[in-house]
């Protein structure tokens, strides 16, 4: 444990939703930097959406937690419930001293910010982590959202996004805050840059994530059918992942004769899958500042991805190199120059990880929300 930057522990409060995704890993790996630093960390969660896996996750994570986790009802939508989640949070954290909340997601930004300020000079922080970036300026609930968003600005001490990509999205669908805002980059714990090598037997690509169209395998199995090995034969495919369009994938792999090539492994750890194909393709067709690909590229494997959200971002000098999202014939001759151009690739993996290290690790993530913590404690 280290000595905080204020001199003395801060008491702070993470609220978000759901605890899955890239949001939870965000929340967690703050939270071990700030409980590293000997602050003093709770998390408010949703009880609805409780299952084993969650379970296991937060009881990782609650030897970081000083002040423990509380979990509360907080569906996805809007309800009458939303009324009362601020009120409980508000006694929640008076009860327990804090001096920092923070709201991640389009709920844990609601309920953070609507709760009562726990003291005089208490900070009162949001990330929106895509949430209500996604919600569309044209439906009811999207217009709700986003009116909620344009009022919660006054409650706010600063919101901090997590790419540029997400700062000028807000802008454009909501409004330019008015309160402090940030741009801090997600980060890396240092052991997720050890390099990951792949297995003898390795695919010549693979991909990691959730099966739905919306992350574009389709696209990437059209372009697939196009490429070659080094060996002259058709290239190979390791698909790690669940989800709902799983079968849609399948039936059209075996459609375009790909059954021989293509291998659906199921959902896993992605440092893990890394071992299982020579190059990580990101066909995404929309992204916020995706993990896959910070991870990706701190294993040191080459990483094909669409120009999408946040992701030129993190590719920084070498963004010329991204795709055009839903183009499999430009994808396809990306991933054939991979497979003809190995050393030049191998190459470019080490430069990329070289830049992902320098600016996307856990504890610089850390730093920087720390200080914005402690400008709004004085």
């Amino acid at each position: 444990m280290t000595t905080p930057a204020s001199g003395r522990p801060l008491r702070i409060l993470q609220v978000m939703r759901a605890p899955v995704g890239g949001l939870f890993r965000h929340v967690a790996d703050l939270s071990v930097e700030l409980s590293r630093r000997g602050h003093q960390v709770g998390l408010v969660v949703d009880s609805l959406a409780s299952d084993s896996q969650t379970q296991d996750k937060l009881d990782a994570l609650s030897s970081n937690l000083a002040l423990g986790i509380h979990p509360y009802e907080m569906p996805r939508l809007l309800g009458p419930g939303d009324a009362i989640v601020p009120i409980k949070l508000g006694g929640l954290a008076r009860r327990l001293g804090i001096e920092v909340i923070h709201g991640h997601g389009a709920k844990g930004g609601f309920h953070a910010r609507l709760a009562a300020r726990p003291k005089p000079g208490s900070g009162v922080y949001y990330t929106p982590h895509g949430g209500v970036l996604h919600f569309s300026t044209t439906s009811t609930s999207g217009r709700l959202f986003h009116r909620l968003e344009r009022l919660l600005m006054r409650r706010t001490s600063a919101i901090i996004f997590e790419s540029a990509y997400a700062q000028a999205t807000y802008s454009r669908a909501i409004g330019k805050p008015t309160c402090a805002t940030s741009v801090t980059y997600n980060g890396l714990r240092e052991d997720e840059f050890d390099p990951v090598w792949p297995e003898p037997d390795a695919a010549d690509f693979v991909f990691i994530g959730e099966l739905r169209r919306l992350k574009g395998v389709h696209v990437l199995l059209e372009a697939l059918a196009r490429v070659l090995n080094t060996a002259g034969r058709p290239a190979t495919l390791y698909i790690v992942g669940d989800g709902p369009d799983r079968a849609e994938f399948e039936a059209m792999a075996h459609d375009l004769g790909l059954s021989g090539q293509v291998t659906f492994a199921g959902a896993g750890p992605a440092r893990q899958a890394f071992r299982y194909g020579r190059c990580v393709v990101v066909p995404s067709l929309a992204e916020s500042l995706p993990y896959i690909v910070l991870e990706a590229a701190a294993a040191g494997r080459p990483v094909i991805a669409t120009r999408v959200g946040g992701v030129p971002e993190i590719f920084g000098p070498a963004a010329e190199r991204l795709v055009p999202a839903g183009d499999a014939g430009a994808l396809s001759e990306s991933m054939q120059r991979v497979m003809s151009e190995h050393s030049i690739a191998a190459a470019e993996a080490v430069m990329l990880r070289g830049y992902v290290r320098e600016n996307f690790s856990s504890a610089r993530m850390a730093d920087a929300i720390e200080a914005l913590y402690l400008t709004a404690i004085g």
